[in-house]
């Protein structure tokens, strides 16, 4: 095999080839799958899809709650050229049935049951479930490398990542292969990766932090600690099962950090084999960063990392150090942006170094799915380029350069923003809510807290005798269980600015207790 690879099922098989010997993925009961069976295992699937008709350029949708077949399924699809999307069992049926039907997936798989799942079987969707006889099916099929694997190209999409979009409509970020080789080998130099260390996967795999964990552990012949949503939600169960995995590498939101040191599951020897701890996806308040910092500094690094879900995860680091303590108003720097990726600031003030941050470069990704229209929004030339199609990836984030170079995070140019490490536009929140027939007008706002936490806060106006319980219970059927407000407030007309517009300002000033 060629020591140049384009494609990511082909650089997987190489590394599994020589890794072969080795646990890819470490279950907290004690079980193991080494790479050779996920290998194996992977190819039967490929060959199972080639089979059944999929063609390179098909979707799967793919519930995963971080079985083996399930992991090896995401494997397959990229070996077999088809695009993988993982989704939410537990997000509401109507959420996910937008989603389904926006990326039109070949075959929906299952390795749990919910209620969502008997929904799209009644729908008519075709189904699989990853149990004993979809195993028992897929070792009819020779477990080498498919052939097809050869034909796919770097420009060929890897997955779709669904998130939240302004119009009540998820969108589907498409990455490529090519935007995964990149990925890889920043991942790997920039954090030190070998494979010897061992990886957390607390988060949920629908989430794009996963791809964190999936890609650089996997393809470093490191091992993957699978944590399902039931163990990540459980602090004594996650540090057990961290600690006595004996993991060197953790990837989360700040959130969940905070989280675990409040209730003291994480303590200065919690964790003695950790060497990094990564967070990203909102910022970590530096009281609380100066408690980890105090705990582990010396003997794990910490690091504050930034990246959209549109550009492969991540995309950039800043190691923290004491001298981030010197200030302790504001967010850590997110450092230097990966090699490969460069920015042009949109809307830049006079001194040209504050604006909307816009990236470009091999890592950025090929758009929304099946959504010209957003993409054509997000996905633009590059302003200052005249000379030849240069496209950049308008981020949507506010940020400062320094006189060193470093980007500092100074809020969002639209209503979108990052709670619990997800990022959310709160217009989609209060789309949801106009869908209510009791609802005659929704406001969604976010309450920053101390230490730059915050709650999402809502607002709607009612002539129904409705009250706010029965409100947050309608919209929990609708959005997943990080979008729904901490607090509703239920009106009888929401106050207007002079323009006739919704007055969120006003809103702010609101009592909501």
């Amino acid at each position: 095999m060629s020591d140049y690879l384009y494609n990511i099922g082909s650089l997987f098989a190489k590394v599994a080839t020589e890794n072969a010997d080795r646990i890819a993925l470490k279950y907290p009961d004690g079980s193991i799958v080494k790479y050779a069976e996920l290998e194996e295992t992977s190819n039967r699937i490929a060959r199972f899809f080639v089979a059944k008709g999929l063609m390179r350029g098909d979707v799967i949708a793919i519930f995963n709650n971080k079985s083996k077949l399930g992991y090896a399924c995401m494997l397959a699809a990229l070996k077999a050229g088809v695009i993988y999307t993982n989704l939410d069992l537990t997000s509401p049926y109507q959420r996910i049935k937008k989603i389904v039907e926006r990326c039109n997936p070949k075959l929906i798989l299952f390795d749990t049951d919910g209620e969502v799942k008997n929904e799209i079987v009644t729908a008519g969707w075709h189904t699989a479930d990853l149990d004993a006889a979809f195993e028992a099916d897929i070792n009819k099929y020779e477990g080498a490398l498919p052939s097809v694997t050869a034909n796919v190209t770097g420009a060929d999409a890897a997955y779709i990542m669904f998130t939240s979009g302004s119009t009540g409509f998820p969108k589907g970020a498409v990455i490529t292969h090519a935007n995964l080789v990149n990925f890889i080998a920043w991942g790997q130099s920039e954090f030190g990766i070998t494979k010897d260390d061992v990886f957390t996967n607390a988060n949920p795999i629908y989430f794009d932090n996963s791809v964190f964990d999936f890609y650089v552990a996997l393809f470093s012949g490191a091992q993957l600690v699978p944590l399902t949503n039931d163990i990540a939600r459980d602090p004594f169960a996650l540090m057990k099962a961290v600690a006595g995995a004996g993991c060197t590498t953790w990837f989360s939101v700040p959130s969940l950090l905070v989280y675990l040191m409040t209730t003291k599951v994480l303590a200065a020897n919690t964790l003695p084999a950790m060497k990094r701890f990564i967070f990203g996806g909102e910022g970590f308040p530096k009281p609380k960063l100066k408690k980890l910092y105090d705990m582990y500094g010396s003997s794990a690094g910490l690091y504050n990392v930034y990246g959209p879900t549109e550009c492969t995860c991540i995309c950039s680091s800043h190691k923290i150090t004491v001298a981030d303590f010197d200030d302790m108003n504001n967010l850590a720097t997110l450092g230097y942006l990966a090699p490969n990726f460069d920015y042009v600031l949109m809307n830049a003030d006079a001194s040209g170094t504050n604006g909307e941050l816009c990236l470009k470069g091999p890592n950025v990704g090929a758009g929304y799915y099946n959504d010209a229209e957003r993409t054509a929004k997000s996905f633009v030339q590059n302003p200052f380029n005249t000379f030849y199609k240069e496209t950049v990836y308008c981020t949507g984030d506010l940020v400062q350069a320094d006189h060193e170079g470093k980007l500092h995070f100074k809020g969002r140019a639209d209503n979108q923003v990052k709670h619990m490490g997800y990022r959310i536009e709160l217009e989609e929140i209060e789309s949801l809510l106009s869908t209510l027939e009791y609802v005659d007008e929704a406001a969604v706002i976010y309450e920053r807290m101390g230490d730059s936490l915050g709650q999402i806060v809502a607002f709607v106006a009612a002539t129904a005798a409705v009250d706010d319980k029965q409100v947050i219970a309608a919209l929990k059927a609708l959005v997943p269980e990080y979008m729904v407000p901490r607090k509703l407030c239920v009106l009888p007309v929401l106050p207007k600015n002079q323009n006739g517009k919704i007055d969120k300002v006003a809103l702010k000033e609101l009592k909501t207790t």
